[in-house]
């Protein structure tokens, strides 16, 4: 009688410990799962697959033009951009050992002249020997490259007869004398107050003989400098007259 009066006693703390027991076993179990370095670890999460990547990398197009006379005031200039018209312009003047690198960012209609005449070129899938049968090494060597995922071509030649080159030319030259004249103003406006009543003056001519990228583009620098008491009343004047001469053009 005592004996079983003694297992009865001890059953509630048999049963406390073995339910203390399947609550320490649930909760570990509920850590497990929610454990988020568990969850890597047994499934590593997958970011774009690989094949996917390498077919972007083919699509990415890269473009570059160069010209070259060390005997001009500008001697060399580099310009690299992408497919959506933004990339640099690197430039060389006489004199000067220190390149000039400029931000460069064609507007969507100067962007649309060059993908129309590279587009006409087929430059890549083109072997055309672009140099035109007179040599004018005097004018300068100028370059246009490509290039692909692993295709590249860059064409040199002094002077061409080929339409769709020419235009290709012409329009990187408009977006560099765009470029290197912005640089121009802001350094006078910075530290050569006087020089800016000059560079007024240049950009009317290029206006004029339609030598600039886009000169829409230039309309806030004209406002800017149409305001600025640091350069003379003559140049600030000018440049409320090529603002109404651009918005003419539009």
């Amino acid at each position: 009688m005592n004996k079983r009066k003694s297992l009865l006693q001890g059953l509630p703390a048999a049963l406390l410990c073995l339910s203390a027991a399947v609550l320490i076993f649930g909760a570990a179990i509920s850590i497990y799962a929610q454990n988020p370095e568990e969850k890597h670890n047994a499934r590593p999460q997958q970011a774009v697959p690989a094949p996917a990547v390498r077919a972007n990398n083919t699509d990415v197009v890269k473009y570059s033009y160069e010209f070259s006379q060390p005997k001009f005031y500008v001697k060399h200039i580099v310009i690299e951009h992408d497919a959506n018209g933004r990339g640099t312009v690197t430039f060389e003047r006489l004199n000067e050992d220190v390149p000039v690198t400029e931000p460069l960012e064609l507007s969507p209609d100067a962007l649309a002249r060059i993908n129309t005449a590279w587009q006409a070129l087929r430059f890549l899938d083109s072997d055309t020997n672009y140099q035109a049968d007179k040599q004018f090494p005097h004018l300068g060597t100028m370059k246009i490259g490509m290039e692909r995922g692993d295709r590249k071509r860059v064409a040199e030649f002094n002077w061409t007869n080929n339409r769709d080159a020419e235009a290709l030319i012409n329009e990187y030259r408009k977006a560099a004398d765009q470029v290197i004249l912005v640089f121009d103003i802001a350094i006078a406006r910075e530290n050569q107050p006087l020089n800016a009543p000059k560079l007024m003056e240049t950009m009317e001519a290029l206006l004029k003989r339609n030598g600039l990228s886009d000169p829409r583009q230039l309309l806030k620098l004209l406002q800017d400098v149409s305001t600025d008491e640091h350069v003379p009343l003559i140049a600030r004047n000018h440049a409320l007259r090529l603002i109404k001469q651009i918005e003419k053009q539009k």
